[in-house]
C-alpha cells in the first residue's frame, strides 16, 4: 500500500487490445489500479515509471517480447523485486526456458483461464490488503 491507502498497481502487458480491456475493467471493479501496455518497450517503461505490485505479462508482444521484458525487470534495481505473473497463449513447455528461474509467481494459458479467474488470480498473489 502507497501512501493514502491507495490501490495496488497492475501492468497489463497484452497486445490484445479486448482481452487487456476485460482484464483491467474486472480487476478495476475489485479495487485495482491498472494500466495497460501493448508492447515490450511501452511495458518496460510503464513497469519502471509505475513500479506496480504486479506485472501480468504476455509473452508474445511487439518490440521486446515478454521473457526479454522479464530479463531486463529482473537484472534491474527498480524491477528485481516485482511479481510477475505470465499469461500466454503458449503452453509452459513451450514457452522460453528459465522463465520460472527469474522468479515469477505463476504461469497462466489463456485458453485455460476464464475471465473471473484473473480476479482470484490477481487476489491470490496480492491477497487482500496488500
Amino acid at each position: 500500500m502507497g501512501l493514502f491507502g491507495s490501490a495496488p498497481k497492475i501492468v497489463i502487458v497484452e497486445d490484445n487490445d479486448a482481452l487487456a480491456e476485460i482484464y483491467k475493467t474486472r480487476l478495476e471493479i475489485i479495487g485495482y489500479k491498472c494500466y495497460v501496455a501493448t508492447d515490450g518497450e511501452q511495458a518496460l517503461a510503464m513497469i519502471q515509471q509505475e513500479k506496480p505490485h504486479l506485472v501480468l505479462l504476455d509473452l508474445m508482444v511487439p518490440k521486446i517480447a515478454g521473457d526479454q521484458i522479464l530479463a531486463t525487470m529482473r537484472a534491474s534495481d527498480w524491477g528485481k523485486d516485482i511479481k510477475v505473473h505470465i499469461i500466454s497463449n503458449l503452453n509452459e513447455s513451450d514457452a522460453p526456458a528459465g522463465l520460472r528461474e527469474q522468479g515469477i509467481e505463476g504461469y497462466s494459458v489463456k485458453a485455460n483461464l476464464a475471465y473471473d479467474d484473473i480476479d482470484q488470480l490477481v487476489n491470490s498473489i496480492l491477497g487482500p490488503g496488500v
